[in-house]
């Protein structure tokens, strides 16, 4: 069973002829562009907040991408069209090649030369 609730809102006259134009064109009901408009507006914001959130360093690209509810690429090419800066240094990158590092060597069955020279 869907878990609806209703919501009422007063728009301008502007925004209303915009509303029965794209009724028209998309052959709806009113209630069915609204929920379609709605979904595609909350996404963009949801896309672009956490976007912005992981520019400021408040959170991981991964976790502003889940938030968002897009994948991690997706959020990757949303960050670089805003050109919104990378919060990537050399202490992600060493330890995201040790990772690399461990998981080929577990996949291989060959020893982890990166985790034996650091010991």
């Amino acid at each position: 069973m869907k878990r609806e609730r209703m919501v009422g809102s007063r728009l301008p006259q502007e925004l209303m002829k915009d509303l029965e134009m794209i009724e028209k064109l998309e052959q709806s009901d009113r209630s069915t562009t609204v929920r379609k408009l709605l979904h595609k507006a909350v996404a963009e914001w949801k896309r672009d907040f956490y976007a912005h959130q992981y520019g400021e360093g408040k959170m991981t690209l991964a976790r502003a991408a889940r938030e968002a509810g897009v994948s991690l690429w997706e959020m990757m090419d949303y960050v670089r069209q805003r050109k919104i800066p990378a919060q990537y240094d050399m202490e992600d990158l060493e330890h995201d090649l040790k990772v690399i590092h461990k998981s080929a060597a577990k996949k291989t069955g060959t020893p982890d030369r990166v985790s034996s020279v650091e010991s």
